[in-house]
């Protein structure tokens, strides 16, 4: 099933609407939704390596703009749809100690958590529920999304007909890291924050 939708997104990268996919789940993952956009970005930049650049440009963007969405509904609907995001995965008691991490080391958590597995929705519903200052979460955001996205595009330009060489010879190898990766980032933020 997973190299079904590694080789379908792959295909993807050719169509016109492949940016505007990738836009959408970059926003969405940035404020609800649960798949990084990696999932596609990866596989997209594998297929089309002119377009690294762009790709990362739009998942940069369109992360932030949902982040600042994220940060919205933690700023104002932390009691409704925050707190139930936070409650569907299961992480509602390290909420709370994220939150007071804020008042000494905010900007170090935007800083770091943006580039790690643990979901960013979480940093950006965090950051408005502890009341972080817009501005400088806006600029962080920018900085971690940002080098997050282009160090992929780097890599990506650079090795890429390796790296799908790779994965391509071991894709259950690759699919079932990426999993670790991900639930790692969930479990992380539960137990250590």
């Amino acid at each position: 099933m997973l190299r079904r939708l590694y080789d379908w997104t792959l295909s993807l990268a050719a169509r016109p609407s492949a940016p505007y996919a990738l836009a959408a789940v970059s926003f969405a993952e940035s404020s609800f939704f649960p798949v990084p956009p990696d999932v596609m970005l990866v596989p997209m930049m594998l297929a089309r390596p002119d377009r690294a650049w762009s790709y990362a440009l739009i998942c940069t963007i369109t992360s932030v703009v949902g982040g600042v969405l994220g940060y919205v509904i933690g700023l104002a609907l932390y009691d409704s749809i925050g707190a139930w995001l936070f409650q569907l995965y299961g992480l509602t008691e390290g909420a709370e100690t994220f939150r007071h991490a804020y008042a000494t080391y905010g900007h170090w958590v935007i800083l770091l958590k943006g580039l790690t597995p643990i979901p960013y929705k979480l940093v950006t519903i965090t950051s408005g529920f502890a009341g972080y200052h817009l501005g400088w979460f806006i600029l962080l955001s920018i900085l971690t999304r940002g080098a997050r996205f282009f160090i992929i595009a780097l890599l990506m330009s650079k090795f890429g007909p390796r790296i799908k060489s790779i994965i391509d010879n071991n894709f259950n190898v690759v699919a079932t890291l990426a999993i670790v990766a991900f639930i790692g980032g969930f479990v992380a933020f539960r137990y250590l924050f």
